[in-house]
């Protein structure tokens, strides 16, 4: 009896195994009936793709976009590779047709690198703004879109970006410096130093933070407090050269050339090509007789900013106070041409506003 149940089971199972297997095969008969010819081609491209086989792969999507124009997922997985293998050009018309048949924020962000590349700045920050309107707290791209802004001299809308995503994340402090270095290009020192100081007051042990209120503080003239925080950030981060720089600039025009001497050659010793504090520190020097050490700093800041006419201007009378007239006349003339030839070199860039807004 047990024998006979045990076969009769075995048959049972075996004529259930053969049914399974059949509707399995009419499945998979129906899913390949219901994929269109673009659908199989583009999926066999991705196959290829994941291969590295980029070639078959491109061949494959082109056809599947010739039998089906308007086919998402083969428009925009060729513009991606074509993106990501350096062919731009030919990866921007592909994103286009993406974008217009399915927006999102995928196919935009990929719109925006791609015009990036091709150095087609405000058709990146249309495209990464599209982006945003699907993710609008995303920090990572207000971020990019803040310094792409920034790059363009769109310096309102970068500082605007900044402050937008600050709104989300109150707490990452790089988010504070971006705005306040947009703030400062586009000339607007209040708001500014109003984020400095509460930047300085959120991270305390920030030295850049310090540094950032320390320098607002002594643009307003609040020397004494704002040497207070270079001190803190000097303190904090001995191998950030701003603090030291200006700690030592504020020094030389308190006149108090020997204290001056520490910072700056601090600042140089950290960046030697800071061509800023070597001027600083010939400044001092040249206060203290020492003309050939000053002599040697600005011979070096000359030729770190060989714009830059402001060293020449002081080599000029070094020169002068050293009995040198030729040497005198000659970098006379230098500053002139540089002076000529570079007019804006010191000039602030000025901020203008984003076509469209």
């Amino acid at each position: 009896m047990g024998d006979v149940c045990g076969r009769r089971g075995g048959r049972d199972i075996a004529v259930e195994g053969r049914r399974r297997t059949a509707m399995t095969g009419v499945l998979v008969v129906a899913v390949m009936l219901l994929q269109s010819p673009a659908e199989a081609l583009s999926e066999q491209a991705l196959a290829a793709a994941q291969r590295g086989d980029t070639e078959a792969a491109a061949g494959l999507w082109r056809q599947a976009i010739e039998k089906e124009p308007k086919h998402f997922a083969s428009l925009f997985n060729l513009g991606v590779m074509l993106h990501r293998g350096k062919r731009q050009i030919e990866a921007a018309p592909l994103l286009e047709r993406a974008a217009a048949i399915e927006p999102g924020y995928q196919v935009h962000l990929m719109r925006g690198s791609n015009f990036q590349q091709l150095e087609r700045r405000e058709e990146a920050i249309r495209a990464w703004k599209a982006a945003l309107v699907y993710q609008p707290k995303n920090v990572k791209l207000m971020q990019v879109l803040s310094v792409e802004y920034g790059r363009g001299r769109y310096f309102h809308e970068a500082a605007a970006m900044a402050r937008a995503a600050l709104r989300v994340a109150p707490l990452e402090q790089n988010l504070y410096f971006l705005a306040i270095k947009a703030y400062q290009d586009a000339g607007s020192q209040t708001p500014a130093a109003e984020l400095a100081a509460e930047a300085a007051a959120k991270f305390p042990q920030s030295a850049r933070a310090q540094f950032e209120h320390g320098y607002y503080l002594q643009k307003r003239g609040n020397t004494e407090p704002a040497m207070r925080y270079l001190r803190k950030a000097m303190a904090l981060d001995a191998k950030y050269e701003e603090p030291f720089f200006f700690y030592g600039d504020l020094l030389v025009k308190q006149m108090k050339w020997e204290a001056a001497l520490g910072p700056l050659r601090q600042a140089i010793a950290i960046r030697p090509e800071y061509s800023p504090a070597r001027v600083a520190l010939a400044r001092a020097l040249s206060n203290l007789d020492q003309l050939p050490a000053a002599v040697k700093e600005l011979e070096e800041a000359a030729q770190l900013d060989p714009k830059n006419a402001q060293p020449w201007v002081m080599l000029s009378q070094m020169y002068f106070r050293m009995g040198d007239e030729d040497r005198a006349r000659d970098a006379k003339e230098t500053s002139q041409r540089l002076r000529r030839e570079n007019p804006t070199v010191l000039e602030a860039p000025q901020a203008r506003p984003f076509p469209g807004n």
